[in-house]
């Protein structure tokens, strides 16, 4: 298939086989489950990121935290377990839609992120956890974890791939390296 990466979202990523029948279980990489019900056609992404092939959802169910899915011509584990690893995915085109004040995580990717318009660099990446806002994670000559939190959000423009936000002051010297007398310092008390 010729489409590029960039055209399709990852919504979920099999990561075994289910049952007898050519089922496989996958990690749910998407805001919006519940769009399984409406969706017969997927894509799966080859483990090398590079073959793509259309797939016929047949049934799916929620279990464990997982969603598990049946699809047409997948109808013994041989089959199932050469899906495993795979990346499911939609066109572009079938995401779902947002309210105006939200952004896709996938679309923060690869912005340049700007505080009070100086450039700190581009977004790598962006990790979950137990705190409130996602990190995003910024490359430059060093590695920032700057919260995504609406109150330093200044303007996301998702199609020019820039991020402006104003952050607290000191927010990246946080992550800063330790000063030559930091160190002493912190030798002296261990």
């Amino acid at each position: 298939m010729s489409s590029s990466v960039a055209d399709f979202v990852t919504i979920a990523k099999v990561i075994k086989s289910q049952g007898r029948r050519g089922e496989v279980a996958a990690v749910i990489l998407t805001d919006f489950p519940e769009r399984f019900a409406a969706r017969n056609r997927l894509f799966a992404l080859a483990t090398d990121g590079r073959q793509r092939h259309e797939l016929t959802l047949e049934e799916h169910w929620f279990h464990k935290g997982r969603v598990v899915l049946k699809f047409s011509g997948v109808d013994d584990i041989s089959h199932a377990e050469k899906l495993i690893g795979c990346e499911i995915q939609v066109p572009l085109s079938e995401r779902a839609a947002l309210e105006s004040d939200s952004v896709f995580v996938s679309d923060l990717v690869g912005c340049s992120l700007f505080d009070s318009g100086r450039e700190v660099g581009k977004i790598a990446d962006v990790q979950f956890g137990s705190g409130e806002a996602p990190l995003l994670v910024v490359k430059a000559a060093k590695e920032f974890l700057v919260p995504f939190a609406a109150e330093y959000v200044e303007r996301i423009a998702t199609a020019d791939k820039r991020l402006d936000m104003k952050l607290p002051e000191g927010m990246l010297e946080l992550d800063a390296p330790l000063s030559r007398e930091e160190k002493e310092r912190q030798k002296q008390q261990d």
